[in-house]
């Protein structure tokens, strides 16, 4: 038997008929009988086109108020016979089964039905069991039989079966089903996800329609892909095509700047996951130009993004940088013009979209999943350690040093000074180092870090790291507080005028 097969027969039944219609008729052009159920024979019918209900083929009504329609021999016998075998052409025969070339469907919308805040039954009532079944036998069948899964492909079908007039090869059909399969296990991973949230059944189900091939992974001898609605989150307006690296500090970027939405002006700049430079002033051009300050040498080729609308006047600044991407709400129409003036800078509008409330990476043979850390610390939170307590300006600095600290690779150390970053240590193996490298950095950026704050993610379980500091400047400590010698570090507070304030939640980030 030839591979190449002509649709003889269709069976239809789906629930957005949204491009349908030109399908429809070209498979009404080419001769195909058409079989349908319920909505979607009525839509056949009112284009005027024959249409056979399922039910004269089953010779059995839609019952239990349309939840069995198709759940028949006739149908899935139809679909599911092996055409190149004696025994199952015999049946068909027999029992008067009508082969059936193609399936369309699309089914039920489970997943806008929950997103939508639906109760409990109309959730369940959209979990569609006759659609699901017939993509399956469909698919598992694809050496006879066509199957489309979904409104997005009816385009590419019609152009396939007009330039082969109603034809299709094993290669195609094959193609047809494993895009199916995908359409079907992520229907499932979304029904078994809704009833997780509250069974807890210790499994992992992750399932991401989209996703699209990067140039290479981290390194260039690496094969790396994005999974995800990418156009979901941002509008690209310029610039070449993210790289895997690029992605990876656009999430950091995104996550950092989420602290600060509802603040002034906030610009930020950040290099390998880290903010090397964040200020916040009264207007953004200021808080960019601050923010470069911080450290204009990592800031070459870094990320770069803020809270508010870019404008020409920040444009004529970013613009002498080399940057990989800006990232902002919006642009004006003469900031755009400056920007896109270097062709390879990629240009993201970032749209109103809530973050997963899951992290999950790769580990070992497996996955480690957790809660986002979406803990932000605040005045209301943090209690007093020492006699000494903090200005307004230096507590408002460590609060801002704080919301940095959180989005630093531990072990990290942040020190800020009006609401500015002077330096930051980074994914240290000991807090001493991370302090050291942070002051021997804001210092070869000549920052005066007397009256400066510093910020630290985990507890300090020695006084060294205060001293140091101390004699660095440094006049106010915001950490979390929770070893079981607290007290070394606040004794050296109390001593030398230094005041210290506990959050009691540590921000580890590795």
């Amino acid at each position: 038997m030839s591979q190449t097969k002509k649709i003889s027969s269709a069976l239809i039944s789906v629930f957005h008929k949204d491009g349908l219609e030109p399908l429809v008729r070209k498979l009404d052009e080419l001769g195909v009988v058409i079989y349908s159920t319920g909505g979607t024979e009525k839509f056949i019918n009112a284009l005027g086109i024959p249409v056979i209900p399922v039910e004269n083929l089953t010779e059995y009504p839609s019952i239990l108020g349309g939840r069995v329609k198709t759940l028949h021999p006739k149908v899935f016998g139809g679909i599911l016979n092996r055409q190149e075998n004696e025994s199952d052409v015999a049946e068909m025969k027999s029992y008067n089964i009508p082969q059936i070339d193609l399936v369309v469907v699309d089914l039920y919308p489970f997943e806008k039905t929950v997103s939508s805040g639906a109760s409990e039954q109309d959730i369940i009532e959209k979990i569609d069991i006759g659609g699901i079944s017939l993509i399956r036998a469909a698919a598992k069948n694809f050496k006879d039989t066509l199957c489309i899964s979904s409104m997005e492909d009816y385009d590419e079908v019609l152009a396939l079966i007009s330039e082969k007039d109603g034809g299709t090869s094993l290669d195609d059909r094959r193609r047809f089903a494993a895009k199916s399969f995908n359409i079907s296990s992520h229907y499932d991973s979304a029904i078994f996800n809704y009833f997780n949230a509250e069974e807890q059944i210790p499994a992992l189900k992750l399932s991401e329609l989209q996703g699209k091939k990067l140039r290479y992974g981290e390194n260039p001898h690496q094969e790396g892909f994005y999974y995800g609605d990418f156009a979901g989150m941002f509008d690209k307006l310029h610039g070449k095509e993210l790289s895997y690296n690029n992605l990876l500090d656009v999430d950091a970027a995104v996550n950092l700047m989420n602290e600060f939405r509802e603040d002034p002006p906030t610009f930020a700049i950040l290099k390998h996951n880290n903010a090397c430079g964040i200020a916040q002033r009264n207007s953004v051009k200021q808080a960019y130009v601050d923010a470069l300050e911080g450290d204009p040498v990592s800031a070459f080729g870094g990320i770069l993004i803020c809270n508010t609308e870019i404008d020409a006047a920040t444009s004529e600044e970013i613009h002498k940088l080399f940057c990989e991407v800006v990232i902002a709400p919006s642009f004006t129409s003469e900031a755009l013009e400056i920007l896109k003036g270097k062709k390879n800078r990629i240009l993201l509008v970032q749209k109103s979209w809530a973050l997963p409330k899951s992290t999950v990476r790769s580990c070992l043979n497996g996955a480690l999943v957790q809660d986002r850390d979406t803990q932000t610390d605040s005045e209301e939170k943090i209690t007093h350690a020492t006699h000494n307590i903090p200005t307004k300006m230096e507590l408002e600095d460590l609060l801002f040093a704080s919301k940095i600290c959180k989005h630093t690779k531990s072990n990290t150390i942040v020190l800020a000074k009006g609401k500015q970053l002077c330096a930051s240590g980074t994914g240290q193996t000991s807090r001493v180092d991370a302090l050291r490298q942070a002051i021997d950095k804001a210092n070869s950026f000549d920052f005066d870090l007397n009256g400066a704050v510093m910020a630290s993610d985990a507890f300090f379980p020695f006084p060294d790291c205060v001293e140091i500091a101390h004699k660095a400047g440094i006049t106010a400590v915001i950490q979390p507080g929770g070893s079981i010698k607290d007290e070394l570090s606040v004794e050296y507070c109390n001593e030398n005028n230094v005041s210290m304030v506990f959050t009691g939640v540590r921000h580890f980030k590795h």
